[in-house]
């Protein structure tokens, strides 16, 4: 069962940084493309960031230069937060487009609230 699992999200103050973690079953084949997105209360879900089978990195203009996304080890890829703003304030979900299955997985999701 393909499964994506985010961790790192919670409240941090406006300026601080937060590291938020995705972590995705060994399953999944032919990875085109790994990012995050976002959803605010009352708000569709938009893009954050990124990060092709290339690491070629696509990231929202709200966001660049202080948020970075990145593959780690054993199945997993990051989204470094530094600088957050109270409009960084969403759940956040991890995404994989797999190749093989031309399918987009999504994780459940994690709170990140940021406090002015």
């Amino acid at each position: 069962q393909v499964q994506l699992v985010e961790s790192g999200g919670g409240l941090v103050q406006t300026g601080e940084s937060l590291r938020l973690s995705c972590k995705f079953s060994d399953i999944i084949f032919d990875i085109e493309r790994m990012g995050w997105y976002r959803q605010a209360p009352g708000k569709q879900r938009e893009l954050v960031a990124t990060i092709s089978n290339l690491d070629n990195t696509e990231y929202a203009d709200s966001v660049k230069d202080r948020f970075t996304i990145s593959r780690g080890f054993a199945n997993t890829f990051h989204l470094q937060m530094n600088n957050v703003k109270s409009d960084d304030t969403a759940v956040y979900f991890c995404t994989i487009r797999s190749a093989w299955t031309e399918k987009d997985y999504w994780g459940q999701g994690t709170q990140v609230t940021v406090s002015s």
